[in-house]
């Protein structure tokens, strides 16, 4: 029994001690796909510097004179193209205003805003995947090194203890960093994007509940 745990511990360090280089590459591809995020982050932020409700009011009002005086669809969509906030919203503008007055237009419609949600779904999976993410790794990352450190202390290895106790602490902070970065960018987009979709969704009911267009 003896020589079957040793065998058994062996084998659990050996593997463990082989996640030691995944773990940080991981880590440290989490921090850069984070910080990535946190640019794109940013540049929405400053593009929705201008949203205001009478900007997108003016903006489908005009538009939806457009489209019933001169059935101009491209006209239109440069004018509602001023309140698109990113380019999903843009190209579901597009649509919405291409589907007017046509047969089954409406059903398209539907379907187009429930596509930019799930599309804006995804696009909140990759901060909400970091931010279980981070810290998992973060731990990973002090755990590993702590079974070879405390070999080095158990041998008076001062130099194996420090270097894998140095690795563990600087694993931690990067993995807290990448999960608390991701939370909030994560609780500021999923706003953004259910503004994005409310502004969708009265650009469509304002196309539908004009009056019909002139023969």
């Amino acid at each position: 029994m003896n020589a079957l745990a040793a065998l058994e511990n062996d084998v659990i360090f050996h593997v463990a001690e082989a996640l030691r280089v995944p773990v940080l590459v991981l880590t440290m591809a989490a921090l850069a796909v984070v910080l990535v995020e946190l640019g794109a982050f940013c540049v929405e932020l400053v593009r929705r510097r201008r949203r205001d409700y009478g900007r997108l009011e003016t903006a489908v009002t005009h538009a939806s004179a457009v489209l019933r005086e001169r059935g101009d669809r491209a006209s239109a969509q440069a004018i509602v193209g001023d309140v698109a906030w990113s380019a999903p919203m843009a190209s579901t503008l597009d649509f919405l205003v291409a589907q007017w007055a046509l047969p089954g237009g409406e059903a398209r419609m539907a379907k187009a805003l429930a596509d930019f949600d799930f599309g804006s779904l995804r696009r909140l999976e990759r901060t909400r995947l970091l931010v279980r993410a981070g810290p998992a790794l973060g731990l990973m990352g002090t755990l590993i090194p702590l079974s070879p450190a405390l070999a080095g202390l158990a041998a008076g290895d001062v130099q194996e203890l420090s270097e894998n106790l140095r690795v563990a602490f600087s694993v931690t902070v990067l993995g807290l960093l990448v999960g608390a970065v991701a939370f909030g960018m994560s609780l500021v987009r999923d706003r953004l994007y259910g503004q994005d979709l409310s502004d969708l969704e009265f650009v469509a009911n304002a196309l539908t509940a004009g009056p019909e267009p002139r023969a």
